[in-house]
């Protein structure tokens, strides 16, 4: 008995690592040759796996590229929901403002640099692809709902800027923290990622608090 747990333990462990090296060699592709020029059998050499090994994980490419934005949010494979994790729980124990801003700064950091080419990814994707337009509204109306989180984490502190909504404060970080304002200075600019990180700080204590 407990050796056939132990060999379903390590299949389980074998599989994982197959998405892993999947999600992975996605990655790569999807950044080189864009979402349609990234095929399945390409991915599957990449990862150094059979094609029908990623049919089997995955079921098809736009699963892949929804697993790939859900690793690159969160920075591994762990169930853990973002929310639950370290950083969004060190914001909402913070106690001081302009610490939380700091701190959700830093986060953004992090997070653009694994999940911003993503979204160039998708929206050159989307223009083409139905399924893949409809994916990345989810994602940009789940962002939104996500980032009341932290504007409420705000709230709970002080109040806001000229009596703003948590809607429009939401709304007001889901423009300035996302991955295309991101882009634009980082990658299109070159601004070192700590020039980024105060940038984005200063301006979201501007525009949020009084």
């Amino acid at each position: 008995m407990s050796k056939r747990a132990y060999n379903s333990s390590r299949r389980k462990a074998q599989a994982r690592q197959t998405r892993r090296q999947i999600v992975e060699a996605a990655r790569t592709l999807f950044s080189a040759f864009g979402y349609s020029g990234a095929t399945v059998e390409a991915i599957a050499q990449e990862a150094g796996v059979a094609v029908e090994t990623v049919y089997a994980s995955f079921g098809n490419k736009r699963n892949i590229l929804s697993r790939l934005i859900d690793v690159s949010l969160v920075g591994d494979d762990e169930p853990t929901p973002f929310l639950q994790r370290q950083g969004p729980l060190a914001v909402q124990q913070e106690k001081d403002q302009n610490q939380q801003i700091q701190l959700f700064a830093g986060q953004m950091v992090e997070i653009m640099g694994r999940v911003a080419p993503l979204f160039e990814v998708m929206r050159a994707a989307a223009k083409s692809e139905p399924d893949i337009a409809e994916m990345l509204q989810r994602i940009l109306d789940e962002r939104v709902e996500g980032l009341k989180f932290f504007a409420a984490a705000l709230l709970s502190n002080g109040p806001l800027q000229d009596e703003l909504s948590l809607d429009d404060a939401s709304e007001i970080i889901w423009a300035i923290s996302s991955g295309e304002v991101y882009t634009l200075l980082v990658v299109d600019r070159g601004w070192p990622v700590e020039k980024y990180k105060q940038w984005l700080a200063n301006t979201l204590i501007k525009l949020i608090l009084p």
